[in-house]
This record gives structure tokens, C-alpha cells and sequence, in this order.
């Protein structure tokens, strides 16, 4: 392994750290589960910053980050969702968006032209508020007081930026076919 190598290896740890968070959540165990949590999304932040910074980027890179990033916060998402902690139609906004992207770069990659994205700014931002929100809702079952208006705001701050960023890629993506089509 070369040093470019490294941002796909803390991917592919964010990865294998997935089912060992669901684990202690579902087991109850919050503080184990928090730190877990806390080193998985802040290895977001790292691979992405080693990337960026010295040009270690790879289109194995460019799917792991994006995966481990959807692993990680869908099965904690759904995971607080069977628990009870958060409200359903959060996760049902952000399982939707997911899918609609998803399914999106899928097509767009294999009908109009190869797909080679960066993301947008509104969702870096939606990513970090979800990491954020599930930090505080974990946190709040047995380690610390959240005030209730702060849970509140983070839940809808993270229910309209996974609107906004959804609604921002099927823009972008939108005029690019158009503009492709009008170009033949």
C-alpha cells in the first residue's frame, strides 16, 4: 500500500466500523456506541482532507468514500429509527434522497456520459449535519442533557438540507442532460 492508498483504507475502516455502532446501539451501550460513531465520521472528514490535499484521490476513492459515508449514516438512521429515538419520516426524507441520487449518477453515469461528480457544497453540508444530529441524539440517551429545542432544530435542519441537496443534484444533473441533448 502507497500513501494515495490511504484515504480508501480509512473508507473501507468506516466501513467495517458500521455494524459494530449498530451493534451497541441496538445493545444499548451509547457511550461505545458514540465514540465508534465519532471516529467513523470524523474518518469522513480525514479521508477527504488527505485526498484533497495531496491529490490522493482514485475512482475506487470516489466510490468507497460516498458508500461508507451511506452505510454508516442509513443504518444508523434506520437503526434509530427501530429504536424509537428519531421520527420515521426523517429517515424516510433521507433514504428517499439517497435513492433519488443514487439511482440518478447510476443512470446519468450509464446513459448520457461517465459520471465524475464532486459534490456539492450542500451536501458536504447535509453530511455534516446528519453526523451532528445522530452525535446528539446518541449522546442525549445517556451521556449528556441536550436542551429539547436544540434536537428539534438539528432534526429539521437536517430534514431541509436532505431536501436541498436532493433537490440540487436533480437540478444539476437535470441541465446537464439538457444541455448534452441540445448539444447533439
Amino acid at each position: 500500500m502507497n500513501r494515495k492508498d490511504i484515504p480508501n483504507a480509512i473508507s473501507l475502516f468506516r466501513i467495517v466500523l458500521v455494524l459494530p455502532v449498530v451493534y451497541f446501539l441496538l445493545a444499548e451501550k451509547f457511550s461505545i456506541a458514540l465514540i465508534l460513531f465519532v471516529i467513523a465520521g470524523a474518518s469522513d472528514a480525514l479521508d477527504g482532507y488527505l485526498a484533497k490535499r495531496y491529490s490522493w484521490t482514485s475512482q475506487l476513492g470516489s466510490f468507497l468514500d460516498p458508500l461508507a459515508d451511506k452505510l454508516l449514516l442509513v443504518s444508523c438512521f434506520l437503526t434509530a429509527v427501530i429504536m424509537g429515538l428519531i421520527p420515521a419520516w426523517l429517515f424516510a426524507i433521507i433514504l428517499f434522497r439517497d435513492l433519488v441520487v443514487a439511482f440518478g449518477a447510476l443512470a446519468f453515469h450509464f446513459i448520457v456520459e461517465k459520471f465524475q461528480g464532486t459534490s456539492p457544497f450542500s451536501s458536504k453540508l447535509n453530511t455534516a449535519l446528519q453526523i451532528l444530529y445522530l452525535v446528539m441524539v446518541i449522546s442525549v440517551q445517556e451521556l449528556v442533557s441536550i436542551p429539547e429545542h436544540w434536537l428539534s432544530f438539528m432534526l429539521y435542519s437536517v430534514a431541509a438540507t436532505t431536501t436541498v441537496s436532493g433537490l440540487e443534484y436533480v437540478w444539476v444533473w437535470g441541465f446537464k442532460v439538457w444541455n448534452k441533448k441540445i448539444g447533439e
